[in-house]
């Protein structure tokens, strides 16, 4: 048997050059240095292999001990993963606090990513028993993980065959076998769990084409820049435009049955506020905690870079994992950007060939294999049960600049942008979506959801919402050289509404319970409102009335109070302004006429 040891050669920062490893595998887990510091074999070059360390590597010396696992570096799949915190490598934070305890995380620390002595009810299928033939991703029972989700006990991928023995319902450990299948060549034992590489994508039946909208509960995004269930989106912008709050409020108002919270290289403070935030949350429109839906994974900026890639890496594959089970989940990964940082760190170690501003020239095709991971499948196993992974990733481009490298891959590989502008963050507009630089490839195929949703209407309501804010930006700049009172009639008219839209319609406050999250109807009775009195204004201004006195009715300004109150209530204020505005209309043409 050939020795799994080997020794180090070279050290230089988180990467490792270690020689005398026999038949060494890529992307092979090792055990480094006499704590045995946890590291992924990225490239083997003749007798040498490099090892990016996901710790800090101070302290390690020239000769230690290389340990090689003979195993990839893989995500442990089972009941317990809702509700817990954890690091890039799938290390529990609370436990190893615990152990290590709360103030620096202790190096080499291994600690089991499920609760192994935690007992779980297995409630069996009824359909399924002793003798009956089964494939990857049948169902053989179901655990109640929380009060909202039900965890489905599938059948391994690549696993087929007879159930030789099944367990009764009853309470087990997610290390107890519960089934035992025979694939006539061998005996495999199904246990609660899963073991499964994080850099492999979970297979599934067939890939479908999106046709329902994921709700996020932001107007702009639901009824402008419509994403759908299984889409990819990025989300980049500047400090201090609101990346990390946006993605925040997508993962707890987001129409999603699991949401999974990547905190990729992020600040400390930032990152810990937004744990206890998620920790403290209430999920009014389920009616239960966040944290009874919710998984986090927590990879600050003080720890190893190399640690980056696994957090992204491991939260597409817990993704991907409850997708298999029928449901919707939502991956929001804040920030893809400080993960490029440690790729451009790595490969400058490893001395690669840099590509543009240093960045290694797999950049792209690394960007490439975590997006494509979302999707609409059908998962194997039931053809009837359907699941989709829907991937929002925040960029942070130095500057705002959005021509930088990993913007700019990015966009080759999603399908709906929600740049953040700088200039609308400094005018306190949350969320600071532009909208003349962000846009959806998944309008035509939520179309149709959407208008029957708005009676047929949506479609032309959102297209004439886009002309006008278009043309308003037209406007400004005849504005800023010559003055507002220039401008013909109907043009002033359309700055007036344009700021209804902006102010009324697109910024929501993150403060106010009744406005962080907007149902469709509610959106688009504001995006109504606001079109007849356009449309009626401008048959006004046509007849002869100066937009001055249409600025003097009051009734328009009950629009801006929509968003503030709950639905029923704000339909309400629509029938009032509804009523109020078709009186003062008719004085206002009144008093046309008898001038």
């Amino acid at each position: 048997m050939s020795s799994r040891l080997g020794r180090i050669y070279r050290i230089a920062g988180p990467l490792v050059v270690a020689e005398g490893l026999e038949s060494p595998r890529m992307y092979e887990v090792v055990y480094v240095g006499g704590e045995g510091l946890i590291g992924e074999i990225i490239a083997i070059r003749g007798e040498k292999v490099y090892i990016q360390v996901y710790e800090e590597t101070t302290g390690l010396t020239v000769g230690e001990r290389v340990e090689a696992t003979g195993r990839l570096l893989s995500a442990e799949l089972g009941p317990g993963l809702i509700g817990t915190i954890y690091d890039g490598l799938q290390r529990p934070e609370i436990e190893i606090g615990k152990l290590t305890g709360d103030i620096f995380i202790k190096r080499g620390v291994r600690v089991n990513s499920l609760d192994r002595s935690r007992k779980w009810v297995f409630n069996r299928s009824s359909g399924v028993k002793i003798g009956e033939k089964v494939s990857e991703g049948d169902v053989l029972g179901s655990i109640q993980e929380t009060p909202i989700l039900e965890h489905k006990v599938m059948v391994p991928p690549g696993v087929k065959g007879v159930i030789e023995w099944i367990a009764d319902s009853g309470e087990y450990t997610v290390e107890e076998t519960v089934a035992v299948i025979s694939t006539g060549e061998a005996k495999i034992e199904v246990k609660l769990h899963q073991v499964w590489p994080v850099r492999v994508p979970r297979p599934y039946r067939e890939k479908l084409t999106p046709s329902e909208p994921l709700i996020t509960g932001k107007r702009v995004i639901d009824l402008v820049f419509p994403i759908a269930k299984g889409g990819k989106a990025a989300i980049p912008g500047g400090f201090g435009t609101g990346k990390t709050v946006l993605l925040q409020s997508l993962t707890r108002w987001g129409h999603a049955d699991v949401a999974i919270f990547v905190g990729c290289g992020e600040r400390g403070n930032e990152m810990a506020d937004a744990l206890k935030s998620f920790r403290e949350l209430f999920d009014v429109r389920r009616g239960r905690p966040m944290m009874e839906r919710s998984v986090f994974i927590a990879n600050t900026s003080n720890m190893p870079v190399a640690a980056r890639e696994t957090s992204v890496l491991l939260g597409a594959t817990i993704g991907e994992y409850f997708r298999d089970m029928g449901y919707n989940v939502l991956l929001v990964a804040d920030s893809t950007s400080r993960w490029a940082e440690a790729m451009r760190e790595i490969s400058g170690r490893m001395e690669e060939m840099p590509g543009e501003e240093g960045f290694p020239a797999y950049l792209a095709s690394r960007l490439a294999d975590f997006y494509e991971r979302a999707g609409r499948v059908t998962a194997l196993g039931d053809p009837q049960r359907t699941g989709s992974l829907t991937i929002f990733g925040s960029v942070s481009p130095p500057g705002g600049d959005f021509s930088e490298p990993v913007t700019r891959n990015t966009l080759r590989y999603i399908q709906a942008l929600y740049a953040l502008d700088y200039d609308l963050a400094t005018r306190r507009h949350f969320p600071a979506i532009s909208w003349l630089m962000s846009y959806s490839l998944y309008v035509d195929f939520v179309k149709e959801y959407l208008n029957e949703v708005s009676g047929g209407k949506w479609y032309e309501y959102r297209n004439l919402f886009l002309k006008i804010l278009q043309r308003e930006a037209e406007l400004l700049d005849i504005v800023r050289l010559v003055g507002p009172e220039t401008l013909p009639e109907e043009d002033k008219l359309l700055l007036e509404v344009a700021k209804m839209i902006k102010e009324g319609f697109l910024q929501q406050s993150e403060y106010d319970l009744n406005d962080a999250y907007s149902s469709l109807e509610k959106g688009f009775l504001i995006m109504e409102a606001i079109l007849e009195f356009y449309n009626t204004s401008l048959k006004l201004v046509r007849s002869g009335v100066p937009v001055f006195k249409i600025r003097e009715l009051k009734s328009p300004y009950l629009i801006y109070r929509f968003k503030l109150y709950p639905l029923d209530e704000a339909r309400n204020l629509y029938n009032m302004f509804r009523e109020t505005f078709k009186k003062e209309v008719e004085e206002l043409m009144g008093g046309t006429h008898g001038e």
